[in-house]
């Protein structure tokens, strides 16, 4: 597994994608494997198709059921060379429906529930700033601006960088954090290793918060960067700002958080209310 692993992670760096989606791939591959209990290089459509069912099983997003998917089309496509063993694949769709948001209060309460000092102040970074967890875990000390109030997004989606908000709350917090844990340099959060913070490690910190918190399974720390947007709408916040701060190409992907807000729909004008009517009698 280790030679096939080496092949497949020099045939990711030459195809272009991005570090992270890299290290999304290799880590969806290993687990196909320690689940099969052979290489895949020994395994056909039969395994996968166990491997699929499994997964379905398991009730993943449709957005991580995608992951997988692709990690085994380009394993078994590129650089295996069997594509038809993966040609049954079908991309799963998004249900339809509204994103699932956390109101403040449940955000405080899901925040509290980390019992790590390094999990609650990094998922605090991440709904106070909107950035997404593979941002997040690979911020560097050198990213935190506290002259200008800003943090420096150097491994953004796409490979682009942004600058977001620091506020004078967060830096707070970080600088008590920074005190408290003293994590190993460069990194803002370090795991045991002296590497930038496992994004699956972390994700599952919280997941287990959330459990503690009473709050539903769905939680995830992309839903803390939908409350990040959702609360700033609410907050009054205009939409092209917030499409900025959270590195949207398009304002359409922004426009979505309009329709999780409660309190924007609420405060909604009805045009019944114009209308020159004489009351029940």
């Amino acid at each position: 597994m280790n030679g096939l692993r080496k092949r497949m992670a020099q045939d990711l760096v030459l195809a272009g994608f991005a570090e992270r989606t890299q290290q999304i791939y290799l880590h969806a591959v290993t687990d196909f494997a320690d689940h099969v209990g052979q290489s895949p290089a020994a395994s056909g459509q039969e395994q996968v198709r166990a491997w699929v069912q499994h997964l379905s099983e398991r009730r993943l997003s449709a957005q991580r059921m995608r992951q997988h998917f692709a990690a085994l089309k380009f394993l078994y496509a590129k650089t295996l060379g069997r594509p038809e063993v993966i040609s049954f694949l079908s991309w799963p769709r998004d249900a339809p429906g509204l994103p699932f948001v956390l109101s403040a209060v449940e955000v405080s309460r899901l925040l509290q529930a980390l019992r790590e000092p390094k999990y609650r102040v990094f998922f605090t970074l991440i709904y106070a700033t909107g950035l997404r967890l593979s941002e997040a875990s690979q911020l560097e000390t050198r990213d935190v601006d506290s002259a200008r109030g800003l943090i420096h997004v150097r491994h953004g989606k796409g490979r682009k960088e942004r600058l977001v908000t620091l506020g004078a709350r967060l830096l707070g917090t970080l600088r008590t954090y920074w005190q408290f844990v003293r994590p190993p340099a460069p990194w803002l959060f370090a795991s045991s290793r002296g590497t930038h913070v496992n994004p699956e490690v972390a994700r599952c910190a919280l997941r287990h918060a959330a459990a503690r918190a009473g709050l539903d399974a769905r939680v995830t720390p992309h839903v803390l960067r939908r409350c990040f947007a959702t609360h700033l709408l609410e907050a009054g916040t205009d939409l092209r700002r917030i499409q900025v701060v959270l590195g949207h190409c398009s304002i359409r992907t922004t426009a979505r958080y309009a329709q999780v807000s409660p309190e924007m729909i609420s405060k909604t004008p009805s045009p019944f209310d114009r209308l020159d009517l004489h009351p029940l009698t």
